[in-house]
């Protein structure tokens, strides 16, 4: 069943010697090429030049630890929950006599591990920590590795070093006193 009378009568051009040789389609080609070799190269060279970072970039994940100099996390499995790629795992565990200098409260993550080949560095697991655990720095990227295995960060890559002056830049800020004081206190020194 046709809709319309009308339509189009088309004919058929023969081709000429240039275009059965497939020559302008080879120049266009060439010339394309060209345009591209000698414009502005895309590429950087990644550990001795670093690109501008976004003020909204995420990068590596840190476990932040509160002003006393003790681990935030709780193990409430939250950022795992959240996490879309499923890269992070823990395992709980209760906090023994004597180490309510290391833990803020009675449960504390024993393991936590984060993949970083399977994680997304959406910020999620950030957004998801009700204790301001975890924060994705904004300062520092995934240093390049060459064996699986080192991409898998556990609690002595994660967990943010007691020295105050070690600190990443995002998260916890700290004054020029508070963080003598804390180092005093740390170093027991008070």
């Amino acid at each position: 069943m046709k809709l319309t009378n009308r339509s189009k009568h088309l004919e058929k051009k023969p081709m000429t010697l240039a275009e059965r040789a497939y020559l302008p389609a080879i120049l266009t080609g060439m010339g394309i090429t060209l345009k591209h070799f000698f414009s502005k190269k895309a590429t950087i060279r990644y550990p001795e030049e670093l690109r501008p970072i976004a003020p909204t970039f995420r990068g590596l994940h840190v476990l932040k630890r509160d002003e006393a100099g003790r681990e935030r996390c709780t193990a409430c499995g939250l950022c795992a929950v959240a996490c879309p790629a499923e890269a992070i795992t823990m395992v709980a565990g209760e906090r023994k006599k004597g180490e309510q200098n290391l833990y803020r409260e009675e449960k504390y993550a024993v393991s936590y591990e984060i993949n970083m080949l399977r994680c997304i560095f959406c910020g999620l697991c950030e957004e998801a920590c009700p204790k301001a655990a975890i924060y994705l720095q904004a300062d520092k990227m995934a240093p390049p590795r060459f064996e699986r295995d080192e991409f898998i960060y556990g609690k002595d890559r994660l967990v943010e070093p007691v020295d105050p002056n070690a600190r990443s830049k995002r998260g916890i800020q700290l004054t020029a006193e508070q963080a003598e004081a804390l180092a005093r206190r740390m170093a027991g020194i008070e």
